[in-house]
């Protein structure tokens, strides 16, 4: 049964799409959103087809389907707004810059946060960065009911959070923290998905805040140094070093919320190249 957790904050001219990781939820995007709220932003923190109910749910699914519902919440907030902003988290950072590169006329700024194309933080076991071999396991039927698990330190240095949300994660609860572990075909899915928005990288024009952790256990900055040098586009970055893979709720999102805000703000205020929603 997925449980629908996503959020809509009433604000200005200027809306946010916020867009959380592969078998995360909007909770993960929440302080963020709300921080940029408190800013004057208009937020929604969406949330992907599949997602926040179980593994089946999810498998039901693949990248497809979660880039549509992408356009679809797009749409919805553009219709609302005058200045259309995007930031993504893990997963969701990389259909952020899908969105900005096909949409170059909407989109006038992404947030592109703890980008991942490969999982290869330090924390990922030798085995898990063979992950990228899942797209043809997937087309030999290999592997279908098997996941690679969640471990410690599930993204999160903050311990005290940490706790909180493993306790929830493998508790059972995926609304709150999403589910413990990663399906190998839904993996295989984002890897297809990864590929695409490389190939992509090149049409986003619209101005991006790299924003990273420095010791991303999850995935490292070399995919942050990625989409810099990739994209065709102003790039801000901003390395976090406080903070693991989740940065929109570790240490250091009340920074992330600040420069985000002032970032966006800068692009809306006319400092940058115009751009116009509607």
């Amino acid at each position: 049964m997925i449980q629908q957790t996503d959020f809509f904050f009433e604000g200005g001219r200027s809306g946010v799409l916020l867009i959380h990781g592969l078998t995360g939820t909007p909770m993960e995007m929440k302080l963020l959103g709300k921080g940029l709220n408190r800013a004057g932003f208009t937020v929604h923190g969406m949330q992907l087809a599949g997602h926040c109910g179980n593994v089946d749910d999810l498998l039901a699914t693949g990248w497809h389907d979660w880039y549509a519902s992408v356009e679809k919440a797009a749409d919805e907030l553009r219709s609302k707004v005058d200045h259309l902003f995007v930031g993504g988290l893990s997963m969701g950072a990389l259909l952020a810059l899908k969105l900005a590169a096909e949409r170059p006329e909407q989109v006038c700024g992404v947030g592109v946060y703890g980008a991942t194309f490969r999982y290869d933080g330090w924390s990922i076991p030798a085995v898990a960065r063979l992950s990228f071999l899942l797209p043809l396991f997937k087309k030999l039927g290999i592997g279908r009911n098997r996941s690679f698990m969640e471990a410690p330190p599930y993204g999160i240095r903050d311990e005290r959070l940490r706790a909180q949300v493993s306790t929830a994660m493998l508790g059972g609860d995926s609304a709150a923290a999403g589910l413990p572990g990663n399906p190998w075909y839904s993996l295989a899915e984002m890897y297809e998905l990864a590929a695409n928005v490389r190939q992509r990288l090149s049409q986003v024009t619209a101005p991006c805040l790299v924003a990273h952790a420095s010791e991303d256990d999850v995935a490292s900055v070399k995919n942050a140094e990625l989409v810099m040098r990739e994209v065709s586009a102003p790039v801000e970055l901003l390395l976090l070093k406080d903070s693991y893979h989740m940065i929109t709720i570790d240490k250091e999102r009340r920074t992330l919320i600040e420069r985000s805000a002032a970032f966006f703000e800068a692009i809306a205020a006319g400092e940058t190249a115009p751009c116009v929603a509607a």
